[in-house]
């Protein structure tokens, strides 16, 4: 089973090699602002997993069902910050936000919010309707 730490560390293999064709200890620990020392120990573990192959001073290779997880954290974290774009959160509030909601969220409840985006996003009239409803609610509030 996958803990909120692992995910973390195969999206972002999963980034780097898609961005730059490789992923290096040195890179995953300054994105994740992490030491290289723990960026050894978690390659270990999903070596052990079967999620990585890693072999010290050679580097990291994504397994099939790395890779599979990888993408699939990666398009989690877009939708939800796609779905918090619609509810009109701060830019700078969704990182924060999503980091907290991704890990902690049923993958029923996960499947729910992307049909959701997705239907929000085939019907742009339907979006502007409800953002205008949900400044007026926000608005009320803070009266």
């Amino acid at each position: 089973m996958l803990t909120p730490s692992m995910e973390d560390y195969l999206e972002k293999i999963y980034e780097l090699m898609k961005e730059k064709g490789y992923a290096r200890v040195s890179d995953i620990a300054s994105s994740l602002d992490v030491q290289p020392s723990s960026v050894t120990k978690m390659l270990q573990k999903l070596d052990e997993n079967q999620y990585v192959t890693y072999e010290k001073y050679r580097g990291i290779v994504l397994t099939a069902r790395g890779h599979k997880l990888g993408k699939l954290m990666k398009e989690r974290h877009h939708m939800l910050e796609d779905f918090l774009r619609m509810l009109g959160v701060q830019e700078d509030i969704i990182q924060r936000d999503v980091e907290g909601i991704e890990h902690h969220v049923s993958p029923d409840t996960l499947s729910s919010l992307q049909a959701l985006v997705l239907f929000f996003a085939e019907r742009p009239d339907y979006l502007s309707h409800f953002q205008t409803y949900l400044a007026k609610v926000q608005e009320e509030a803070a009266d």
